[in-house]
């Protein structure tokens, strides 16, 4: 039995931030259904190549983006533009603990599936809104995506070359990085929900914004901008607050220093053969490495290409001094650590025997994140859910199939 395993989520969302939501609630146990469009589904069903393959190597309907956030989920296909189709929703609503959507805000308003509309039918429904910059102000309408919302949100004023260097501009992080932290942070405002409704017995609405998010997650570069009023620059693999704190170019190829006090600088200086670096006025505490960035960085440079990678994270790590390699995804999914952790994984799936998976970081010692089953077919399980939830008959699914409202 899983943590969730008690509640049932309604799953109007697509794309990924809301799916990457319900897949955290599913693998902790929660029944996820998830509604989508007949014929067509989830959008991100169609993001392919790449796609699935069968065993015979041939590319199946489902697509990888599809496959990588809708894990322990139902899906069922329901028309809602159609008034059958949007008393289907309230019923499943109101049979239901949560509901995730990512509409535009009033977007499902017109259809009687808004949060004022269903806690009508369920007063203790926890509503969660998805969008890209939330229910209020200037840009409230406006449709919002990662892309977008990484550029406006400042995030690539920080992330590429800096300004004079060859290749220098905003770059975006190469994952929809802002979709993913507000799927997390959609969980856990959920999970705060669900604790004041054991307490006080009732429902809320949860306004959650792509540009909220991206914000609050500018962390310490927020920061240094609100306590000095300048706005930090790109400084590539460097850190703003740390040095060093970057890649190093080696004997054959490049690897990662990761020095975060002065006890550990101490260290590395010895290990590079440089121990005067440690009590140079210009390097012996952080605050003035910081200052002399520009002299220690090249000085560095010049020793680090004399061993090779595999040969600085030895030395390194026996020494205490954080370092790693940079791998590729084939190099990652192959690294010790990661194989002992089991983060790959395959579960059975109906086209292709089976389908590969990332496992979830979430590991609880007594409820357990399990994986009950592949991302689903699309309206895999319109039938057993409209029958085993809302107790349909058989005929009565099947009319609703002939009328295309499932």
């Amino acid at each position: 039995m899983g943590a969730l395993s008690h509640l049932r989520v309604l799953d109007l969302s697509r794309v990924l931030a809301g799916p990457w939501c319900g897949q955290i609630l599913a693998d902790l146990g929660a029944d996820v259904i998830k509604v989508e469009r007949p014929g067509s589904g989830d959008d991100t069903r169609a993001w392919g190549p790449p796609f699935l393959k069968d065993a015979q190597g041939e590319s199946t309907s489902e697509a990888a983006y599809y496959l990588s956030a809708n894990r322990n989920k139902r899906s069922v296909t329901i028309d809602f533009t159609q008034p059958e189709g949007q008393r289907l929703v309230r019923e499943l609503a109101a049979k239901s603990d949560i509901v995730i959507e990512n509409f535009k805000v009033g977007g499902l308003a017109s259809y009687g599936l808004d949060y004022h509309s269903l806690k009508m039918v369920n007063p203790t429904l926890i509503y969660c809104s998805i969008t890209g910059f939330g229910q209020t102000g200037p840009y409230a309408k406006r449709a919002g995506y990662d892309f977008m919302i990484q550029g406006l949100g400042g995030l690539m004023s920080l992330t590429g070359r800096p300004e004079g260097e060859e290749g220098a501009g905003p770059i975006k992080v190469g994952v929809a990085l802002t979709d993913i932290l507000t799927g997390l942070y959609s969980t856990v405002a959920i999970l705060a929900a669900l604790a004041h409704r054991d307490q006080m017995g009732e429902g809320q609405h949860i306004d959650m914004a792509l540009l909220d998010v991206q914000v609050a997650c500018l962390a310490n570069q927020a920061m240094n901008y609100l306590t000095t009023g300048v706005a930090p620059k790109r400084l590539g693999n460097a850190h703003p607050n740390i040095v060093p704190y970057q890649d190093f170019p080696t004997a054959d190829g490049d690897f990662i220093l990761t020095v975060g006090n002065d006890g550990q600088f101490r260290k590395f200086a010895e290990v590079a053969g440089q121990p005067q670096w440690a009590d140079d006025p210009r390097f012996a505490t952080n605050t003035l490495r910081v200052a002399h960035r520009a002299e220690l960085i090249p000085l560095i440079r010049q020793v680090t290409v004399f061993k090779t990678t595999a040969q600085w994270v030895g030395l390194l790590e026996q020494a205490g001094v954080p370092c790693g390699p940079i791998n590729d995804l084939a190099q990652m999914f192959q690294d010790p650590q990661v194989l002992a952790r089991g983060l790959a994984l395959d579960v059975p799936h109906a086209l292709a025997g089976s389908v590969p998976q990332v496992a979830s970081p979430i590991r609880l010692s007594r409820t357990p994140v399990e994986y009950r089953h592949a991302p689903p077919l699309l309206g895999e399980h319109t039938q057993v859910v409209l029958e085993e939830v809302l107790g349909l008959e058989a005929s009565v699914v099947q009319g609703l199939r002939d009328a295309g409202v499932v």
